[in-house]
């Protein structure tokens, strides 16, 4: 449950219309997110929420952007369950500004056809020129009724008064609860191997692939052992993704492994490396993988 005195954001979030929520990390987001959805249903409205936080994920898994329809509490008991989700490919979402933009807009889009009360839970990348530069482009894409910035001391003015300046969505300002509980790094790491170990659990199926169904495009003469291990959305035909893989390389043949059976048609290639024992996840770069630069 929220803070008492976060009850009146949650019940602004539970009104028709769309709110995102921001907020630095550990200021208590997704917590508030759920409990407007909580109270939404209560008031019988049907609220849809749009999970953004790409790292630490509540709907789908880490590297994705998420939408779940709830339509009773029954809802909450399977949240993990994406109605629909967007591969973004990070769990560092400053580092593919543009894809995290893009997925949060496309699925805050979708969701508006889904429910009358949409809820927007961000990732914690809200302050510097990364941060900035992707909330105000999150903003002026998803078009928001309103904004709840959840801070420590002035931490989200910056990105406050910019949005104040710019756009015309009403903004809301709250200290974080003083009793949150903080997650630790080791706690987020563990939060994140368990999402990759549910979102590429057994029964897992090994498919060959021809190296012209990715998007980048592989160049010409990639050293196809670079990508082993390299996560990959699965997508279909209407550019939604199905699911999530992993890159191996047998014998100088690219395939990919993943619990996805029907409706592939192409993969997009993940800045992430997965091991496939422990599902530690690394960041690497794309561009230095492909073209070495």
């Amino acid at each position: 449950m929220v803070d008492p005195s976060h009850e009146a954001l949650a019940r602004q979030a539970a009104t028709p219309g769309v709110t995102m929520l921001i907020g630095g990390l550990d200021t208590g987001k997704t917590t508030l997110a759920l409990e407007a959805v909580r109270l939404a249903l209560a008031a019988g409205h049907q609220p849809v929420l749009v999970d953004a936080d790409v790292g630490i994920s509540t709907v789908g898994p880490p590297t994705c952007v998420g939408i779940k329809a709830f339509r009773s509490a029954d809802d909450f008991d399977n949240i993990y369950e994406a109605d629909a989700l967007h591969f973004v490919g990070t769990i560092a979402p400053s580092r593919l500004v543009l894809q995290q933009v893009v997925a949060t807009a496309a699925m805050v889009e979708r969701a508006r056809h889904m429910g009358d009360v949409i809820i927007i839970d961000t990732t914690a990348v809200a302050s510097g020129v990364a941060g900035e530069t992707m909330k105000y482009h999150k903003t002026e894409l998803c078009r928001p009724d309103r904004v709840i910035a959840l801070q420590r001391g002035e931490e989200m003015e910056p990105v406050v008064g910019m949005l104040r300046r710019f756009l015309d969505a009403e903004v809301t300002t709250s200290p974080t609860d003083p009793g949150l509980i903080p997650l630790g790094p080791d706690d987020r790491a563990r939060k994140r191997r368990e999402g990759f170990a549910t979102a590429l659990a057994p029964p897992l199926e090994t498919w060959k692939v021809r190296e012209t169904v990715f998007a980048p495009t592989l160049p010409s003469g990639l050293n196809l052992n670079r990508l082993h291990d390299v996560l990959v959305g699965v997508q279909d035909s209407a550019g939604g993704c199905l699911g999530l893989g992993t890159l191996r390389v047998d014998e100088d043949t690219l395939r990919v492994v993943t619990n996805v059976a029907e409706g592939m048609t192409g993969l997009r290639l993940g800045s992430m490396r997965i091991d496939p024992t422990t599902h530690d996840a690394t960041v690497i770069s794309l561009r230095e993988l492909m073209f070495g630069i």
